[in-house]
């Protein structure tokens, strides 16, 4: 027969709104472990499984609230404890069999509200409908985000954050439910593993296909520079110097149209969307400028062998102005850059090497080049000197800009931008993250159109 081993709850604290779904652990006669479901319409060795959740009252006295493996709680159930049974029934007698097996949770709270950020037509329409968005060929949006991974969530670090908000569980659930708002038709997201540096790159696959993707490991490419350029004595070094964990992931999609991948020409349409995580130690501009310059000569090579637009998206750790943004804006670095002084293994020489032939504009700098009066508040964000957000990231001790969406300008013209914050907003709780905003950065999103295909010099 069947028999329940464990109950185990992914999330310790419910959240309303939020669907809770208890992992239930079995035991089959053949010995074997599942967490399957087993309904009354599908018995297994003649059992199923029965579900029942409890609204738990100050008396000790409960209310029965759901019948099912999932249940949402609800504003009715703020402040109080769920009570989870499950049971195994006799398929024939519908009766129980064994003990039944139960969990508590903590206190259902609400989720903090924050004010939704909008979607914003840079060509002065104003708020861009997401439920009607998209409907002509070739326009998609595109999101980037570092959602703050759970090993750097720490309570040491960012103290000023509640730690019932701080915690995983509570963070997942919030961030979710933030990148799901946004309705992005491709998320690029960072600090996704169990490390630091994870990249991961989701898309809506009614609107595009997986052709191809190259994942841009830059300890290897370390290895290899090393190998062929760095003087046998000095090869420790230069790998300890070098070696980060970082990543770049490079995805090749097609673009879909009544199922159907077409371009403006009926040709099927290719995009090339690049997410990366780059190195976060200030003191180590040389390893940041090559690991941007590394991925940025992967990006040609895919750039020659076919006309094809280009995303580049991610956390660069770098702010406007260093050499590494300079490289991606500018197409290359000016010898002087005070930046190319950090070089202690001569990985960045000669000079003249750090170049790119790639047509890359920064999404965000398309609010500086609107005329509208209704742009001057979304102007009044960005930085007049650089065209780029006043910040994308606000902790207790930093407020800068760190992540980007770039794009090839002869392939592709941004339609829409979500709306930038202010900083005042985010100081009410200190900083990021707070029980708002779950990650010390700050979402970017970007609409864009596809041009007519042109060859690229």
């Amino acid at each position: 027969m069947l028999t329940v081993v464990r109950v185990h709850l992914p999330s310790d604290i419910p959240i309303v709104g939020f669907e809770l779904t208890p992992n239930v652990f079995l035991r089959c006669f053949d010995t074997t472990v599942t967490t399957d479901d087993v309904p009354e319409t599908s018995p297994l060795d003649g059992h199923f499984l029965c579900y029942k959740w409890y609204r738990v009252h100050s008396d000790t006295t409960s209310v029965e609230v759901g019948r099912s493996k999932t249940y949402t709680p609800t504003a009715d159930d703020i402040d109080h404890v769920l009570k989870f049974e499950c049971s195994v029934v006799d398929a024939v007698t519908k009766l129980p069999v064994g003990q039944v097996n139960t969990l508590l949770t903590n206190r259902v709270i609400t989720a903090a509200t924050p004010v939704p950020r909008r979607v914003i037509r840079v060509d002065g329409m104003g708020h861009l409908d997401l439920d009607n968005r998209m409907t002509s060929l070739g326009t998609f949006t595109v999101m980037s985000y570092n959602v703050l991974s759970e090993t750097r969530a720490s309570n040491d670090q960012y103290n000023y954050c509640p730690p019932r908000a701080l915690s995983w569980p509570y963070r997942r659930q919030n961030l979710l439910r933030e990148i799901v708002g946004y309705c992005a038709d491709i998320i690029c997201l960072q600090e996704v593993s169990s490390g630091i540096d994870g990249c991961a790159t989701f898309f809506r696959r009614d609107r595009f296909s997986h052709v191809k993707k190259y994942e841009v490991e830059f300890n290897k490419a370390a290895q290899s520079l090393t190998d062929a350029m760095i003087p046998t004595t000095q090869k420790k070094t230069a790998l300890n110097r070098l070696v980060k964990d970082n990543v770049a992931l490079i995805v090749i999609l097609e673009t879909k149209v009544d199922n159907q991948p077409v371009d403006n020409l009926g040709k099927r349409q290719l995009i090339c969307v690049a997410n990366t995580h780059v190195h976060v130690q200030q003191d180590l501009k040389d390893v940041k400028l090559w690991q941007v310059h590394t991925l940025l000569r992967g990006l040609e090579k895919i750039a020659q062998s076919a006309y094809i637009p280009l995303l580049v998206c991610g956390d660069f750790n770098s702010v406007p102005g260093s050499a590494p943004h300079s490289l991606l804006a500018m197409g290359k670095v000016d010898p002087s850059h005070p930046d190319l002084t950090v070089d202690p293994i001569n990985i960045l020489r000669p000079h003249s090497k750090l170049v790119h032939l790639l047509p890359l504009v920064s999404a965000y700098s398309s609010f500086a080049r609107t005329t509208c009066l209704p742009f001057e508040q979304h102007k009044r964000r960005l930085d007049g000197g650089t065209n780029e957000p006043l910040f994308t990231s606000v902790t207790r001790d930093f407020v800068g800009t760190l992540d980007y969406i770039f794009y090839t300008a002869d392939s592709l013209v941004v339609d829409s931008l979500l709306e930038l914050l202010d900083e005042e907003s985010l100081r009410k709780d200190t900083a990021l993250p707070s029980p708002e905003w779950s990650s010390d950065h700050i979402a970017l999103l970007a609409g864009f159109r596809c041009l007519k295909s042109n060859s690229r010099h």
